[in-house]
């Protein structure tokens, strides 16, 4: 039977990862209110490995049909790019939310929070330490992330790796001196709207960078197994808006919850 198409466009073939992926991510969500309530987080983890196999699966397929099938014509490349695009514009509304929520509570304090901003007995962190650190490497995660970039589209293989190599090396960094903040941190997300807010909102950011990071170690991969060229690297550069998204939400974060809000 003939490949050939008369249209540009992909018709997927049949998948299981759709309905593996809407079991995985059922499972997780049942798993953290069993966690809550009973905490038992082994359902938890049950979810994130069939939420893992899939993406890995799902990945792989995707990269197969990108590369070595030749299916992402420039017709399918467009719609991709449309789905990113907006993709991106529904994680902006996911935070405007978060900072919503922040400003309806800090810009008119109820009397219950003593009416003041931080609430009363809220210690916060001091923005010029831990916060101000993890500003400075996103920054450069940035620069690094448009250096790789930069360096893909001039066809230089060896700087595209190493501007790789550091921004997932950034990431990590990241998201290792928040994990130490959250250890250190002198409140809770139960201490009043201060702290559900502070949480949320830099919680999410974190998985977040999470993915981010994960997002740019796949392409790190992808690239060093020759799947980007000059021409034709959507993967790379959809990661590329991904992490400068995840930048732009932090100086945000930054000046209003840490440095304004604190």
């Amino acid at each position: 039977m003939s490949t050939h198409s008369n249209h540009p466009f992909h018709l997927v073939d049949y998948s299981p990862w759709p309905l593996t992926g809407a079991i995985g991510a059922m499972t997780t969500v049942s798993g953290m209110i069993k966690w809550f309530h009973q905490y038992d987080t082994s359902l938890f983890f049950l979810g994130n490995i069939i939420t893992i196999l899939t993406v890995y699966q799902w990945w792989r397929d995707v990269s197969r049909e990108g590369t070595y099938q030749g299916l992402h014509t420039y017709a399918v490349t467009t719609g991709l790019r449309w789905g990113m695009i907006l993709f991106i514009v529904s994680e902006v509304l996911f935070f405007v939310s978060f900072f919503w929520a922040f400003f309806h509570s800090s810009l008119s304090p109820a009397i219950e929070l003593g009416a003041s901003w931080p609430p009363a007995g809220i210690i916060s962190f001091n923005p010029f330490q831990i916060p101000l650190l993890n500003t400075a490497i996103l920054l450069t995660s940035g620069v690094t992330m448009t250096w790789a970039h930069h360096s893909l589209m001039e066809n230089n293989h060896s700087q595209t790796t190493q501007g790789l190599f550091f921004t997932v090396l950034l990431g990590i960094y990241f998201t290792m001196l928040q994990a130490y903040e959250y250890i250190e941190a002198p409140f809770t997300i139960a201490d009043s709207v201060y702290g559900s807010t502070f949480y949320m909102a830099t919680g999410f950011h974190g998985i977040h960078v999470l993915i981010g990071t994960t997002f740019l170690f796949v392409c790190l991969l992808r690239h060093l197994n020759n799947h980007f060229s000059k021409n034709h690297h959507f993967g790379f550069e959809a990661a590329a808006w991904y992490w400068h998204f995840v930048d732009v939400v932090w100086l945000f974060l930054y000046i209003t919850i840490y440095w304004w809000g604190g």
